[in-house]
C-alpha cells in the first residue's frame, strides 16, 4: 500500500513538472512574440494601412540581415503610392548591392509621373554607377526632366572665356552656355560634363579659326553655335545637348601682329648674328693680311740687307769696279730725290684741295 501511494506521489511530480515546464515554455513563447510584436508591429501595421503590405518573415529576416526594414517598408509604401509596385526582396538586394534605396524610389516615381521610361533595373544600374561620385540617380532624372545650363569653359577652372584667333590675327574671346538633359539610356558608361566642355571648346577654337575675319565672328556670332551642334559633340555622352548659347564674345589682342613683330625681331637678332659672323671674319682676314705685310716687309728688309752682301762679293770677284758702284749710288740719289719731290708734290696738292 505504501509504495502505491508513493507511485501515485511520483506521478504527480512528474505530471507537475511537465505543466511547469509548459507553462515556462508559454511564457518564453509569449514573451518572444510580445518582443516581436512590440518590435515590428508599427512597421507592419504602417505598411498595411498605406496597401503595401510586408510579410512579418521579411521583417524578421531583414532584422537579421541587419538591413533597415523601416527605410525599405517605407520607400516600398512611397513607390506602392506612386503606383510603382516595387517589392521588399528588390528592394533590399539593392540596399545590399550598396544602392540609395531612397533616392531610387524617388527617381522612379519623378520618372513615371514625367512619362520617362525608365525600368527598375535601369535605375539600380545608373544609381550604382553614380556612387561615390557626388551625383545621384535622382539628380540624373531630375536632370532629364530639367535641362541644366554648363558654361564653357568651367569658371571653376579659373578660365573665363575660350580665346581663339581668326585667319586674320585678331583674338577673339568666346564665352558660350550649353543647355543639356540626361540621356539616361547612355547615363551607364557615357561621358561626364568635362567631355562636353572640351568638345565645345574645341568647336568654338575651331568655328572662329576658319572664319575670315574677327568681324564675321562678332557679326554672327550664331555661326559658332551652328558649328559645333553639326559637329556632334554630345556623341557617346550621358547628356543630350538641346542647344549651344554665345553668352559673350568681345576683342582679346592683334595675335598677328604680336607674331609677326617677334618674328621680326628673332629675324633682326639672327641678321645681326650673321652680320656680326662677317665682322668678326673680316677682322680675322684684316689681321691676316697685316700679319703677312710684316712678313712680306721683312722679306724686302732681309733681301735688302744681301745687297751689301752681293756688291762686297762683287768687289772681291772683280765682277764690279768701282766706277760700277759710284754710278749705282748716283742712281739710288737720283730715285730718293724724286721719291722726295714726289712725295712734296703730293702733300701740295692736298693743302690746296682742303
Amino acid at each position: 500500500m505504501q509504495s502505491l501511494i508513493q507511485s501515485q506521489l511520483l506521478a504527480n511530480t512528474d505530471s507537475n513538472v511537465i505543466v511547469l515546464g509548459a507553462l515556462v515554455a508559454g511564457a518564453v513563447a509569449a514573451l518572444v512574440l510580445a518582443l516581436v510584436l512590440l518590435k515590428f508591429f508599427a512597421t507592419w501595421f504602417r505598411a498595411r494601412l498605406a496597401n503595401a503590405p510586408v510579410a512579418w518573415s521579411s521583417l524578421i529576416g531583414m532584422f537579421f540581415r541587419k538591413v533597415p526594414y523601416g527605410m525599405i517598408t517605407d520607400s516600398r509604401i512611397s513607390a506602392v503610392k506612386a503606383g510603382l509596385s516595387f517589392t521588399t526582396d528588390q528592394l533590399e538586394a539593392h540596399y545590399l548591392a550598396g544602392g540609395d534605396v531612397p533616392d531610387l524610389v524617388l527617381a522612379c516615381i519623378a520618372a513615371d509621373k514625367a512619362g520617362i521610361d525608365l525600368s527598375f533595373d535601369r535605375a539600380c544600374a545608373i544609381d550604382l554607377a553614380t556612387k561615390d561620385t557626388g551625383k545621384t540617380v535622382l539628380e540624373a532624372v531630375k536632370t532629364s526632366i530639367n535641362p541644366m545650363v554648363i558654361d564653357c569653359p568651367n569658371p571653376s577652372s579659373g578660365v573665363t572665356k575660350i580665346t581663339a584667333v581668326a585667319k586674320d590675327g585678331i583674338g577673339v574671346n568666346v564665352r558660350g552656355r550649353v543647355t543639356v538633359r540626361t540621356n539616361l539610356d547612355r547615363f551607364v558608361g557615357g561621358a561626364t560634363e568635362e567631355t562636353i566642355v572640351a568638345r565645345v571648346g574645341e568647336g568654338i577654337v575651331t568655328s572662329v579659326g576658319s572664319a575670315a575675319s574677327y568681324k564675321a565672328v562678332l557679326e554672327n556670332p550664331d555661326n559658332i553655335s551652328k558649328l559645333v551642334l553639326e559637329k556632334g559633340v554630345d556623341a557617346s555622352t550621358a547628356f543630350e545637348i538641346l542647344s549651344i548659347d554665345i553668352a559673350d564674345v568681345d576683342i582679346a589682342d592683334n595675335v598677328g601682329a604680336r607674331l609677326q613683330a617677334e618674328q621680326a625681331e628673332a629675324d633682326k637678332q639672327v641678321a645681326q648674328a650673321k652680320a656680326e659672323m662677317r665682322r668678326a671674319a673680316a677682322v680675322a682676314s684684316e689681321q691676316e693680311m697685316a700679319a703677312r705685310t710684316q712678313e712680306m716687309r721683312a722679306n724686302v728688309v732681309a733681301a735688302e740687307a744681301e745687297v751689301p752682301l752681293a756688291i762686297s762679293e762683287a768687289f772681291r770677284s772683280g765682277n764690279l769696279g768701282i766706277m760700277d758702284y759710284v754710278r749705282y749710288q748716283n742712281v739710288e740719289a737720283d730715285t730718293q730725290m724724286r721719291e722726295s719731290i714726289a712725295d712734296e708734290g703730293s702733300s701740295g696738292n692736298e693743302g690746296s684741295l682742303s
